[in-house]
């Protein structure tokens, strides 16, 4: 059977009569979603083209080092979020539950073979290629908690919520032991956000309310970098803002339309111009009508995202597609807001705008995930 037929004007296009997985996957998978996410990129590569050179010229590298590296990224990405979405419910659980496994082993091995920048040590390098494991965790987590709350409903005698917070708790102490508090944080939502949806008691959501609240008194206790962190936000003249001040400036400079494409110049002094404070660039390049279509384009997906689970009756879908919507919603909200020094300051990527490879991946590794979930289905 042919799986392409030609329309009038002679374009390519599925017959709903075929029953090819290409074309099975075009006529159930969420194209609003795949539209927006295919956007982001966009969003993404255009940015780095602007934000990565000067960064690159400063470091001694090739001006367009960063650009290729991300087109790569993205590239991969977009095969991995591709691939990933053609998964049936059962194969998503599966490939989530391979991911997690292997995640944890690298989470084990990454405080005794990763190299210590910043004070921490999160990444692991495997013939020249760096990973920071903690990023691929976040969807993994996502998707193997899920399938746990809902065998735990769905089967009395299964532990469900038992083994789901050992899976937290393990890791949260492989993730502090980095230390990276922010990815914790991420995790922590993840897993509240699926309890809450899944049943818990108000006594319990009180108690789970005050240990966040405690986990992160500890972590200011205990962390001199949060701690340094949290003086700086709450007064900048306790120590060096150098990143936020700058970041502040460009916003002020954009104004509403921007100081234009390659006119800004927050990028020749930012050190993470490319990757953490991005979206300081598209301030200042592009103006405030662009963020706030960035930002649309962030909430356009979470809603949509959202609004696919309205009637779903499969609890693992709706436990799995909130956890990574959280996961991706968090991180963007986190990171924009950091930049705006709404928050304190916390090196979290722009999801598919900042450079970075494990960022990219993982989260087209999410997207998918979410695609997959959120196909038409005659049955759950």
């Amino acid at each position: 059977m042919k799986s392409l037929f030609g329309d009038k004007n002679g374009n390519i296009a599925f017959s709903r009569a075929d029953t090819s997985v290409l074309s099975v996957w075009w006529w159930t998978v969420d194209r609003w979603l795949l539209a927006a996410t295919i956007l982001l990129m966009g969003i993404g590569a255009l940015l780095v083209m602007s934000a990565s050179p000067p960064v690159a010229d400063r470091i001694g590298v090739d001006s367009f080092h960063f650009v290729r590296r991300q087109f790569f990224f993205l590239t991969l990405a977009a095969l991995c979020a591709g691939g990933i979405s053609m998964l049936s419910i059962k194969w998503v659980r599966r490939v989530a539950s391979v991911m997690f496994l292997g995640i944890i082993g690298l989470l084990i091995i990454t405080p005794f073979v990763g190299p210590e920048i910043k004070g921490a040590v999160r990444w692991i390098n495997f013939g020249g290629i760096t990973i920071q494991p903690s990023e691929f965790l976040k969807p993994a987590f996502a998707v193997v908690a899920a399938w746990m709350f809902s065998e735990g409903r769905l089967n009395p005698n299964f532990p469900g919520y038992i083994v789901s917070c050992m899976l937290l708790a393990t890791c949260i102490i492989l993730l502090m032991i980095q230390p990276d508090f922010g990815q914790t944080v991420v995790v922590t939502a993840i897993w509240s956000s699926q309890i809450f949806l899944a049943g818990l008691p108000i006594v319990l959501v009180f108690g789970l309310g005050m240990s966040v609240v405690g986990l992160a008194a500890s972590a200011y206790l205990i962390l001199p970098h949060v701690q340094s962190r949290v003086d700086r936000f709450l007064d900048p003249a306790t120590g060096d803002n150098y990143q936020i001040q700058r970041s502040m400036e460009a916003f002020m400079n954009g104004g509403i339309m921007g100081q234009g494409p390659g006119e800004g110049t927050v990028k020749n002094y930012l050190p993470d111009a490319h990757s953490d404070f991005i979206f300081a660039v598209a301030g200042e390049e592009f103006g405030l009508l662009f963020c706030m279509l960035v930002i649309g384009v962030f909430t356009f997906i979470i809603m949509r995202g959202l609004s696919r689970m309205m009637g779903e009756r499969n609890m693992f879908v709706v436990l799995a597609v909130t956890g990574l919507l959280v996961q991706f919603g968090l991180q963007a909200m986190i990171n924009m807001a950091s930049t705006l020094q709404l928050v304190p300051p916390k090196g979290m990527t722009l999801p598919f705008v900042s450079y970075g490879g494990s960022s990219t991946v993982a989260i087209a590794i999410s997207m998918g995930f979410i695609l997959a979930l959120t196909r038409k289905r005659s049955s759950n």
